[in-house]
């Protein structure tokens, strides 16, 4: 088998696809390259579903011949909304081969990893090239006006500087005070380090500081500031350039909701079908078993209708004006709606999509899915996944501090420390097999209110370079407050640690200038927002790939340990010789046919090509 810097190539991105935006039954150009170290190709054919039906294309033409690589181009029908397709590759010598999303392979592969391509791409511009950043309302900044508001019962009054209590009792009553005016001072903080949304977690009334146990979806919450605190933010944030994303429960309420209430124990209330209820409405289903997260029942016509379906809905009303918020990441999508023998879950997702196409065609939809959502989320209706397993546990695998015995929640039991082999075939057999539009948009995360933070689990210093393939990867990078700051967290509860603006607490700055560096770079070179993706290189410690476009390329190499045999061949990357370096100062050598890298501990490197397509 070749090498993997000369393998052929195909990712579904626009120099493979010619249109990103196909139509039904619409012929759209597809092309492979394949490198002339593999032999003679003869015959190229691309084996594609018509309504569960495959068949073999006729062959493709040869295009071109560059830099060693034969460009092949043919055509598939969009026979259906949504086609999987693979590629039949022989030599001169009668070799053959097959490439789809998982790789090059002698023999026949699984329908399951084929490409992927539909008529459902609806992204809105301003979400390729994003960078998010995550806000826990309660921990990010405390306007003047925050100490001045009556705290109700459940709220546990702590001061700034206060230690976060990560287990027990109490966990989700600890009250910091932080509000929306104080996220609205601080807009300029985002700025600084590059970030071009403001993902905020849930902003309505509740009975704990997460406020994912929501007592309405009617108003936000007083100890925020209420709605007009919310438009203000809103309203400053997209006069600096910043979008706004709002956080929805789709799946559940806290039982102290006003819909909630009205039905518990009452069977003959009009919001008795919005809840899983039984003996009388005394029982009911929840989330987790937890019984203050009762579970939404989407049988229910009414509860669709004041909830997501409609300009009337909760989903709508918070997308217009006074508040215009740019979209919704839905918490738990991959629960909502199923219980058991029941799944309402495409129909819930296709009405919030649907309501917010008529509100703001401009909105984005991001699904909570915290284990693989390659299955679930093709882009009809969500745009792209909030994910753990297609960047965030390979990374931390990788970079895993073998000193740390202690698991962590959302990342699981499991091999840790992994090679730097062994992540790029966790990442590829999970992203991949996305459609294009949907991997360029999934969130690359290291970390979240959900789980611990990266830098106490992971090698010391390691953090650089973890930021690094956030923001070089396919994917939109995604900061969760306070990873700038280098704060720790062992637990989702634990991470939610309050921003240290005045030195409350210990932390790290170290980090800011380089999230702002690779913000900047990924600002000004397109081909690290939806250019295709190479993989050049992979050992034990160390990886490199390339994203490329019609205009440029960018290399990127990312080493754990030290590896002084990291090399690829010439002909996988041209114009080594004037590579200009974007980040991190390193040099390459061009030895004969070879590009050569001698990649130190913990080294992020980022190099500027000529594009190898032109």
């Amino acid at each position: 088998m070749l090498d993997l810097d000369l393998q052929p190539h195909h990712d579904g991105s626009a120099l493979y696809v010619a249109n990103q935006r196909p139509e039904l039954m619409e012929k759209v150009k597809i092309r492979i390259r394949t490198h002339q170290s593999l032999g003679k190709v003869t015959r190229v054919l691309v084996r594609q579903s018509d309504s569960g039906e495959a068949f073999l294309s006729t062959p493709f033409k040869k295009l071109v011949h560059r830099h060693g690589w034969d460009w092949h181009e043919g055509v598939i029908t969009m026979w259906n909304p949504e086609v999987s397709y693979r590629f039949f590759i022989q030599t001169e010598a009668g070799e053959c081969y097959w490439l789809n999303s998982a790789g090059l392979f002698e023999n026949d592969q699984p329908d399951r990893d084929d490409f992927k391509i539909n008529i459902y791409n609806s992204v809105p511009k301003w979400a390729t090239g994003a960078v998010f950043y995550q806000v826990f309302p309660d921990r990010f900044a405390k306007s003047e006006y925050a100490d001045a508001r009556e705290l109700p019962e459940w709220a546990d009054k702590r001061n700034w500087s206060d230690k976060v209590k990560g287990h027990g009792a109490g966990v989700a009553q600890q009250f910091f005070g932080g509000d929306l005016k104080g996220i609205e001072e601080h807009l300029d903080h985002l700025k600084k380090i590059g970030a071009t949304v403001l993902y905020l977690t849930p902003f309505f009334p509740a009975f704990s500081n997460h406020r994912y146990d929501a007592a309405s979806f009617d108003e936000v919450d007083p100890l925020l500031g209420g709605n007009k605190a919310l438009s203000s933010l809103v309203k400053s944030a997209h006069s600096m350039g910043l979008k706004v994303m709002g956080d929805l429960t789709a799946n559940h309420s806290g039982d102290k909701h006003q819909w909630f209430v009205a039905a518990h124990k009452k069977p003959a209330a009009k919001e008795s079908d919005f809840y899983y209820f039984t003996d009388r409405n005394t029982k009911y289903e929840s989330w987790w078993g937890v019984p203050s997260l009762p579970k939404f029942n989407w049988n229910s016509s009414d509860l669709k209708d004041r909830f997501i379906r409609g300009k009337d809905s909760v989903v709508a009303k918070w997308l217009k004006a006074p508040y215009a918020l740019d979209g919704w990441r839905i918490d738990v999508a991959n629960m909502t709606g199923k219980i058991r023998d029941e799944d309402h879950s495409t129909e819930v997702a296709d009405s919030i999509r649907l309501t917010m196409s008529s509100v703001n065609p401009d909105s984005f939809l991001i699904g909570e899915f915290t284990s693989d959502a390659a299955e679930s989320i093709q882009g009809k209706n969500y745009q792209a996944a909030m994910t753990y397993s297609n960047f965030t546990r390979p990374v931390w695998r990788w970079l895993w501090n073998q000193e740390v015995k202690t698991e962590e929640n959302q990342i699981g039991p499991g091999r840790k420390g992994i090679t730097a082999e062994q992540f790029r075939e966790l990442h590829t057999s999970f992203a991949s097999i996305f459609p294009w539009h949907v991997r360029l948009h999934n969130l690359n995360a290291l970390d979240t209110h959900d789980t611990g933070r990266f830098k106490t689990f992971a090698i010391p210093d390691s953090q650089r370079v973890a930021a690094g393939l956030q923001f070089t990867m396919p994917g939109i990078p995604m900061i969760f407050a306070g990873d700038e700051f280098g704060l720790e967290g062992e637990n989702g509860e634990a991470s939610r640690t309050p921003i240290p603006w005045n030195q409350e607490r210990d932390s790290d700055l170290s980090m800011l200038d380089t999230y702002a560096k690779l913000s900047q770079i990924r600002k000004r070179h397109r081909s690290l927002q939806e250019g295709s993706m190479r993989w050049l290189y992979s050992s034990a410690e160390a990886l490199a790939f390339v994203r490329e476009s019609k205009t440029e390329s960018v290399l990127v190499i990312a080493s754990r340990g030290r590896d002084r045999k990291l090399e690829f061949s010439r002909d996988a990357l041209s114009g080594a010789e004037g590579a200009e370096n974007l980040f991190g100062n390193g040099s390459l050598r061009v030895v004969g046919g070879k590009i050569r890298y001698d990649a130190s501990e913990l080294d992020l490197q980022i190099w500027r090509l000529p594009s190898a397509v032109r």
